[in-house]
């Protein structure tokens, strides 16, 4: 009942209707001051009034947020438990402490340095991976680049002219 009740507040108070009411009631409130010469107690009515649906409002929109939070993490969950090539290591990670947490952002903020330097945005998903295979492009690059300046170019030259095809 209580659940039921919380849903309909948080949908309501978001709704066009609310606001307007909302509003409205703010218009009405600034028109009755000269009628009540501006006094503490016209004052007060507002001032009490927005403080106690703001004290009630700030509930409502925790509840709802934190039952959204969960469902978008057990989305989350099921998309990285599904998927074959993805690691298992992020399910369920919003119940790891932050220090846990500052580690996994480590370990993408350098899977992202490293797919970076990679100009691919095919690249492995796991840092283990990803440094093989960036070992393994920078040795091919390297070989490539020594080939190059090897004994296959005339002696002399170390560039293809813009007339040579490849």
């Amino acid at each position: 009942m209580a659940e039921r009740f919380s849903v309909w507040v948080s949908r309501a108070a978001g709704s066009t209707p609310a606001f307007v009411g909302a509003a409205g009631v703010v218009v009405l409130w600034l028109i009755s001051g000269p009628f009540f010469g501006f006094s503490s107690n016209w004052q007060l009515v507002i001032n009490t009034g927005t403080t106690i649906i703001t004290f009630l409002m700030v509930f409502v929109i925790q509840r709802a947020q934190n039952k959204e939070s969960v469902a978008i993490q057990l989305k989350l969950n099921e998309l990285v438990a599904a998927h074959e090539l993805s690691s298992n290591r992020l399910v369920s990670v919003e119940d790891l402490t932050e220090e846990e947490l500052k580690v996994l952002q480590d370990y993408y903020r350098k899977l992202a340095e490293m797919s970076k330097k990679s100009h691919n945005l095919q690249v492995s998903h796991s840092i283990e991976e990803a440094e093989a295979w960036h070992h393994r492009k920078a040795e091919h690059h390297t070989q490539r680049r020594a080939k190059t300046k090897s004994n296959d170019l005339p002696e002399g030259r170390h560039t293809i002219s813009s007339n040579e095809k490849l």
